[in-house]
């Protein structure tokens, strides 16, 4: 089976080893870059829970003036296992969907232990800080990264993707579905899809590429990767 990924490298790296390992042919197309941006400083200590949807934020979240025994709540498996590599100790993992997190949130932690810190990207596929403030919770919000689009491809990969198109495209957020709908165009490939199944992280994301004529469409959570291979 081909599979293409279109993660920053060091998020689906162990992801294209394993489906490697599986016996799959594995293409990578980057469709973002990722990049760190400054944000107002603060005093951590006013804050009892700190949240993060992507792992992306705890790679740019200076985390040494963190107590690490916060409660910290992650979105799914692959934040949780870089906020543990941080340090943080009291993790709380949903399965990768945004509205399980907030259930997870309301679970855990009462608007009556102190105030929330989620750490995010500049665009969020969710207002999960206004559905928590909205429970009553004390929040704040602070942006410490960005995603980039990249505006230039290898032609000799984009032929070589022509000549065998992917069974599979995983795509995991807006902004990245947003660049693969523009690699299309500009490249010509509107008509080369029809055998190819389109893995996307939430129906937003899938939308944005529902003009394309794909085998089938499936929606899943970061960590059913190698489970979806099974559904096709």
């Amino acid at each position: 089976m081909h599979i293409l990924f279109t993660r920053p490298l060091e998020d689906c790296h162990e992801m294209i080893l394993k489906f490697k390992s599986l016996g799959n042919e594995v293409s990578h197309l980057p469709l973002i870059s990722i990049e760190g941006l400054n944000h107002e400083s603060f005093d951590y200590s006013d804050f009892k829970g700190i949240i993060f949807t992507s792992s992306n934020a705890i790679k740019f979240l200076d985390t040494k003036n963190v107590d690490k025994k916060i409660n910290c709540f992650c979105v799914g498996a692959a934040t949780e296992k870089k906020a543990l590599s941080v340090g943080f100790q009291n993790v709380f993992a949903a399965d990768g969907n945004v509205d399980n997190l907030k259930e997870l949130i309301l679970l855990n932690f009462n608007t009556s232990d102190g105030k929330l810190l989620y750490v995010s990207g500049e665009v969020v596929s969710s207002n999960l800080d206004q559905q928590l403030v909205s429970e009553g919770y004390n929040l704040k919000r602070i942006i410490n990264y960005r995603a980039n689009s990249i505006e230039k491809y290898d032609l000799n990969f984009i032929e070589k993707l022509k000549l065998k198109m992917p069974d599979i495209v995983y795509v995991y957020s807006q902004n990245s579905a947003i660049n693969l709908l523009k690699v299309i165009k500009n490249y010509q490939l509107e008509t080369h899809w029809m055998n190819t199944n389109l893995m996307c992280i939430s129906d937003k994301t899938s939308s944005i590429l529902n003009e394309i004529k794909w085998k089938k469409i499936f929606l899943f959570n970061p960590g059913e990767e190698e489970f979806l291979l099974y559904k096709i």
